[in-house]
């Protein structure tokens, strides 16, 4: 997805409409600052505003995401390659997002150890080895959530039953069984529970 060309197309579909950037963001309630990053082409519209904005300057999302005015005959061809897109730009974020996630736990798990090493062969006051302990278990703890957080909000989980694709509760990630990126949990869609894989996009 070319966002250079998206930004280009922004900026002239505005400047057609008459509207100055400052007006465009008001009417979307944002920051004209915001709509500038878009029109120089460093960031998308997020899709809180993609509606909003295509109305705005009478184009559809798809036209949008492609950065050009389509003709009715490659409307649906154009559509197709804007979802490939949408979907490989989620696969890679989820990617990296769960390589974060992987590094978090691994730092905090180091963290935990080192503490509770030198806490108990070098540290003396009680007092001080009950502090330490503390400290530890909190980086642990907030670790662990961050990482679930990241395991809970990014891509999907696949039922092994019936192959629907969802996302768990944070509850739910928490609480399961799990080898890896595979847990043990209950299908919203068939209500059976199996082991389900962790998957980068839809």
């Amino acid at each position: 997805m070319n966002q250079e060309k998206i930004g280009k197309f922004i900026a002239q579909r505005r400047k057609e409409k008459n509207m100055t950037q400052a007006q465009l963001a008001s009417y979307l309630s944002i920051t004209d600052r915001a709509v500038s990053k878009w029109e120089r082409g460093k960031g998308l519209p997020d899709a809180t505003y993609m509606l909003d904005l295509c109305k705005l300057l009478d184009i559809s999302v798809n036209e949008l995401l492609t950065g050009e005015l389509i003709e009715k005959n490659d409307y649906h061809q154009k559509a197709e390659g804007n979802l490939l897109i949408m979907a490989k730009q989620e696969a890679k974020q989820t990617k990296k997002m769960l390589f974060y996630e992987n590094v978090i736990g691994c730092i905090t798990t180091l963290c935990f150890l080192l503490i509770i090493f030198i806490t108990a062969y070098y540290v003396k006051n009680t007092i001080l080895c009950i502090l330490l302990f503390i400290i530890a278990f909190i980086i642990l703890i907030t670790g662990v959530s961050i990482a679930l957080k990241i395991e809970t909000e990014e891509g999907y989980y696949e039922c092994q039953k019936c192959h629907h694709k969802y996302i768990p509760t944070y509850k739910q990630v928490y609480f399961a069984m799990h080898f890896g990126r595979t847990r043990y949990m209950k299908c919203p869609q068939c209500k059976k529970r199996s082991w389900q894989k962790k998957i980068y996009s839809k």
